[in-house]
């Protein structure tokens, strides 16, 4: 078992982030050579101390440790970001906020720098916790993959078709090399073998219960159902459908689905595609035993499901958002009941199959057999 030094090391290197933006944006607004110097030597300083602290054992050997170690750098940053955009602190990062794609200053915007850098930092620490320790983290790492891969799938296909498509700037290539890197880390979490500790004899007496002698599961598919109706209702909604029904729920739920940004859209586009045919095999994942794959297919979904969600949610609300798309103040409680449920029932659906998979794994003499 490795020392707990190098993941300590890293958290205290993400928090460096802080003096190293308040630093580097005092040095842009006080632009003297005096400035530049000190801020270059205590950041270098910072660097070094927290580099020295952080190897001061050996390290593991994953490289996705280092990958992780940057990336919770980067959040604590995107959580700055957020804080600043909402004149929660100020001074930290001004400048960049001035000078970055347009796309960050934007309702959608807010929501992924404060999920970043809350949600993605905590996964980020526990994940290098457990490489630190020599645990596994293939299942945080799969939600993690989820709400990644929704998170960058809306935010580039976004940025393309909304209303600031045409202005693009070299820091968006930045975003394309991030995006490069997670997505090999996403394969590597992949490649992981999965470890479960279920006797035979539960395997077996599990699978032979009925779907009535399993009321939990058979509430999960009562709900994946109008789940399934809802998801397509909303993205035939963000396609322009002339039904009656479409019109009058963008008019009186949620217009923040016509929103000029295209963020939306895409979202319930996205969700549509993806989490439409997700409920329809967890249906069959649910109803015929030995679907083995369906733990690890929870989990993505559940993460991208919660990123979306809460994006979709907080940007519904923020005022960041026109008043013309915000949803109305009498309608709010009902918005938000709809879109709390439809996040937190595929969390313990998740949870359900993460926790007590022996319904659907198989025996090993079955394995064989094939």
């Amino acid at each position: 078992m490795m020392s707990a030094s190098a993941g300590t090391g890293v958290f205290v290197l993400s928090l460096m982030s802080i003096p190293i933006c308040y630093l580097f944006n005092s040095l842009v607004y006080n632009n003297s050579a005096e400035a530049f110097f000190f801020a270059g030597c205590t950041t270098v300083l910072i660097l070094v101390i927290s580099a020295r602290f952080m190897l001061k054992k050996k390290t593991p050997g994953d490289p996705l440790f280092y990958v992780y170690a940057l990336y919770a750098f980067l959040s604590v940053v995107n959580l700055i970001i957020g804080l600043e955009q909402d004149n929660i602190i100020d001074g930290f990062v001004t400048f960049y906020l001035k000078e970055a794609d347009p796309h960050i200053n934007t309702a959608h915007g807010h929501m992924i720098s404060y999920w970043d850098g809350c949600v993605h930092y905590l996964m980020y620490l526990l994940m290098i916790a457990a490489i630190t320790w020599g645990d596994s983290y293939r299942a945080i790492g799969l939600y993690w993959v989820g709400s990644f891969l929704m998170r960058a799938i809306v935010y580039i296909l976004g940025n393309a078709v909304g209303k600031y498509g045409t202005q693009i700037n070299p820091l968006f290539i930045l975003h394309i090399l991030y995006i490069s890197v997670s997505v090999w880390a996403c394969f590597r979490i992949f490649s992981q073998p999965s470890a479960r500790d279920v006797q035979i004899t539960n395997i077996q007496e599990t699978s032979r219960a009925g779907l009535l002698h399993r009321p939990l599961d058979f509430l999960f598919i009562i709900y994946l159902i109008p789940a399934l109706a809802f998801c397509v209702f909303r993205g035939l909604v963000v396609l322009d459908c002339s039904s009656k029904w479409c019109q009058d729920y963008t008019q009186q739920y949620e217009p923040y689905l016509k929103d000029p940004s295209a963020y939306p859209k895409v979202q319930m586009l996205v969700s549509m595609l993806y989490s439409g045919p997700y409920y329809i095999i967890t249906l069959y994942g649910l109803l015929v035993p030995g679907c083995e794959w369906m733990p690890d297919l929870t989990l993505v979904h559940s993460g991208a499901l919660a990123q979306a969600q809460f994006s979709h949610i907080g940007a519904s609300l923020h005022t960041r958002t026109p008043f013309s798309y915000r949803v109305p103040a009498g309608i709010q409680p009902v918005f938000l009941l709809v879109n709390v449920l439809y996040t937190l029932v595929p969390q313990a659906l998740c949870y359900r199959c993460c926790t007590r998979p022996a319904f659907f794994l198989r025996p090993p003499l079955e394995k064989k057999k094939e």
